[in-house]
């Protein structure tokens, strides 16, 4: 075999189990925005770097930025055989991409090469890996049997999901792949939420590993939760999908929200910050008694009343237009919030007699 050996991402895909290292070689801000699953980022040029290159090949010309490029580009790769790569045996097996063209992976997939590593260079880089992601959310999503955990706001599905999750099953949380609970309120503190890209990607690698003979349970969603598309596909996927609808008592609902949002208790301004997002649904008069009553510490009866006065109304409207089999949803009715209750209804939803 002649190396670096040069490969498209379906044969990459094919033989990843081969691959000791995948290496990504883009700019750290690229390699931020999205990357390949388990890659390392080892840039050849950094992100200041890369802007001075690309602003000397349109203003000045491309020999000019190449001869400069190659000069940071070797010293760069240099750097990365010295502190991260020399304990490296020979029959180590990196695989090498940056963002299309192959100019930067290229030149490290040349010098590893010359070393003596078997070396594998992406065909296409990044930009066929995100061809090959968009194709396979297109295509292979059909494969699968579909079953969507309805309930209004409060009602457990994400927790049911978990519990679906710990006895075996296959579960597409996208919520917590988003980083988001999808409501107005369901930022997670201290996690920002990923790029579109990068949530395309969770969805894909998640997707991946699933088998195609079992159901994948998964949440019923609106087209963005936070900031973030549900690939198109999939969003008609679930919508054509089976359903179950998951139902609490509102007062056992109230609790589990105060739980799931606690950090809203402690800091009161945060909640009325994403409570004034309500302004044009409710009016000003409304949201300034919401915003009182956060702020005396009436957290239960506020939770109640966006729970009656908002979510539920907004649910009921969206999950029936939505969701085609949500009229024959089978029932699940759930009175308390302990893990207990949660483990009991996984069991149901998957068809297995629930302990007694």
């Amino acid at each position: 075999m002649k190396y670096p050996e040069l490969l498209n991402f379906s044969d990459v895909y094919q033989r990843r189990a081969e691959f000791d290292s995948i290496i990504d070689v883009r700019s750290p801000a690229e390699f931020a925005e999205d990357h390949i699953a388990n890659a390392i980022n080892c840039p050849v040029l950094s992100n200041e770097e890369r802007i001075v290159i690309g602003t000397m090949y349109k203003q000045v010309g491309a020999f000019e930025a190449k001869r400069l490029g190659a000069a940071l580009v070797a010293k760069n790769i240099g750097q990365h055989i010295e502190n991260l790569f020399q304990d490296k045996p020979r029959d180590w097996k990196p695989l090498i991409y940056c963002w299309r063209g192959g100019n930067r992976s290229g030149a490290m997939a040349h010098i590893f090469a010359k070393i003596g590593w078997p070396v594998t260079q992406l065909n296409g880089g990044y930009k066929a890996y995100r061809q090959y992601v968009n194709q396979s959310l297109d295509s292979e999503l059909q494969q699968f049997q579909w079953r969507v955990l309805c309930g209004p706001t409060g009602s457990g599905k994400s927790r049911s999901l978990q519990a679906l999750a710990a006895l075996g099953a296959q579960v597409l949380d996208l919520e917590l792949l988003a980083a988001h609970r999808g409501s107005v309120l369901g930022g997670m503190p201290g996690h920002a939420q990923p790029s579109q890209k990068q949530f395309d990607s969770r969805i894909f690698e998640q997707i991946q590993k699933f088998d195609t003979r079992k159901t994948i349970y998964v949440e019923a969603e609106s087209k963005k939760i936070g900031n973030l598309r549900v690939p198109e596909n999939l969003m008609q996927t679930m919508r054509a999908s089976s359903c179950v609808q998951l139902s609490l008592p509102l007062g056992k609902r109230v609790e589990l929200l105060l739980e799931e949002y606690a950090h809203f208790i402690i800091n009161t301004e945060s909640l009325n910050e994403q409570l004034h997002f309500l302004t044009s649904l409710h009016g000003k008069e409304r949201i300034s008694r919401w915003k009182q009553m956060a702020e005396n510490g009436q957290v239960q009866q506020l939770v109640s009343e966006l729970l009656e006065q908002h979510y539920d109304p907004a649910y009921g409207k969206s999950v029936a237009r939505n969701f085609l089999k949500y009229p024959h949803a089978e029932l699940i009715a759930q009175d308390d919030i302990k893990e207990s209750d949660f483990t009991r209804t996984a069991l149901q939803i998957l068809g297995a007699r629930a302990p007694e």
